[in-house]
């Protein structure tokens, strides 16, 4: 059973807290993980792209020269794909590119990436975030004696709008609750902060 290392907002050292093997002590797989990422990305794809077919094209509705006397190759319409200006022959048109993938695969994509975090060292545990007011700079005080350095993710048990607000507009530091974490999120941001009872709601929801 892996522990760490729990800091207050001051950066001091507090406790230790154990932490369970099968969310934060698995070895990660990286198949898995790739295959949720990949699931992820394609989700957030728009498919509104979209060309014109020769259909589509203005102009065209006679042929250009007869079929046959000229000695040139026979044409039916100026906007057919080979001509300048016509159709797209198979261009993009508007699609959903959602698909889904196995809520298990989703769940041990979560759980290696957590378990990748400890083992790397860039899992962070915080006692509380007890942000007295809204400000930016009350923020970076704490990720600063945290010594949290780069791209950093900050998750919430739940919505905490002092907490999400004093961080919105520093650079490189995210917010995000345990319901909507990603494994995208976990990929980008190298350092993740936690709360205990951010720890306590994930091995509640991923047990």
């Amino acid at each position: 059973m892996p522990s760490i290392d729990v800091y207050n907002i001051e950066g001091k050292k507090v406790n230790t807290v154990n932490l369970k093997e099968e969310i934060f002590g698995i070895e990660p797989n990286e198949a898995v993980v790739h295959s949720v990422l990949v699931n992820f990305l394609a989700n957030q794809r728009q498919g509104t792209q979209s060309t014109k077919t020769r259909a589509e094209v203005r102009g065209g509705g006679r042929k250009p020269w007869r079929q046959k006397g000229t000695g040139r190759a026979r044409q039916g319409s100026i906007r057919a794909p080979q001509w300048i200006k016509g159709g797209i022959a198979l261009g993009p048109k508007p699609r959903s590119y959602v698909y889904t993938v196995n809520k298990k695969e989703k769940r041990l994509a979560i759980k290696s990436l957590l378990s990748s975090k400890v083992l790397e060292n860039e899992l962070v545990v915080v006692d509380a975030l007890d942000l007295k007011e809204i400000k930016t700079n009350a923020m970076v005080k704490a990720l600063n004696n945290l010594k949290v350095e780069g791209k950093t993710l900050i998750l919430l048990p739940e919505k905490n709008e002092t907490v999400q607000k004093s961080a919105r507009n520093i650079e490189n530091v995210k917010t995000t609750l345990v319901n909507t974490i990603n494994v995208y999120d976990l990929l980008k941001y190298s350092k993740l902060v936690v709360t205990l009872d951010t720890v306590k709601k994930l091995e509640e929801v991923y047990a």
